[in-house]
């Protein structure tokens, strides 16, 4: 995980997330509209993922 995926995920986490699939980017756009920390949170979550 780089420092510029960290720092985008804090800024606006659904981006972050964009190219780990589109169930990826929809969980974290929906926590992301429920208040921005669940959404940097689920967004740090799957960037830390091992694939």
């Amino acid at each position: 995980m780089s420092i510029w995926r960290v720092l985008l995920s804090i800024i606006f986490p659904p981006l972050a997330v964009l190219d780990r699939g589109c169930g990826s980017v929809l969980i974290v756009l929906l926590l992301t509209c429920c208040g921005w920390i669940p959404g940097v949170i689920g967004a740090l979550v799957i960037l830390n993922k091992n694939n």
